[in-house]
């Protein structure tokens, strides 16, 4: 059973390993491609988010938002594959903030071609932050390992 389920870990983990690798090798100096996809969507983001809720999203620089991006899905990732919660969290985070900047479906008409292929990825991103927060409930719910007490033996006499 610990084998299967840490097999499993690495298949899970293998999707944002495999992208913070991708993402690092194509960083340079600009954050690369994926700070210039990331850009117009943050852009549009910021602004929907100010004009629903006139919260003000402060200026960020996009190269180390792609940066710490790589740094929480590869760290989340490793951790996650030896069974650590920390690692689950870091992920969780990732999934948090990027999905509904990355994935908006909600700035495309219904009827367009890309608002199924946007809303398929997030539907996406849903299911992997689900699976999150299913490892985290499963882990939270197992009880802990308790020494056990030796208890005293008797003397005889």
């Amino acid at each position: 059973m610990a084998f299967t389920s840490f097999i499993g870990r690495v298949l899970f983990a293998s999707v944002f390993i495999l992208s913070a690798w991708q993402e690092f090798n194509e960083y340079g100096v600009d954050g690369g491609p994926a700070a210039k996809a990331l850009e117009p969507k943050l852009n549009i983001f910021s602004k929907h988010v100010s004009a629903q809720t006139g919260f003000q999203v402060p200026d960020l620089e996009i190269k180390y938002l792609v940066a710490a991006a790589i740094a929480l899905k590869g760290l989340g990732s490793l951790l996650f594959i030896f069974g650590s919660s920390i690692g689950a969290y870091l992920l969780l985070l990732h999934q948090a903030i990027a999905t509904p900047i990355l994935y908006d479906f909600y700035n495309y008409d219904a009827e367009k071609k890309e608002f199924g292929q946007i809303f398929t990825k997030f539907t996406q991103s849903l299911a992997l932050l689900g699976a999150l927060l299913f490892f985290i409930g499963m882990k939270n719910s197992m009880p802990r390992r308790q020494l056990k007490k030796k208890s005293p033996k008797s003397k005889t006499v």
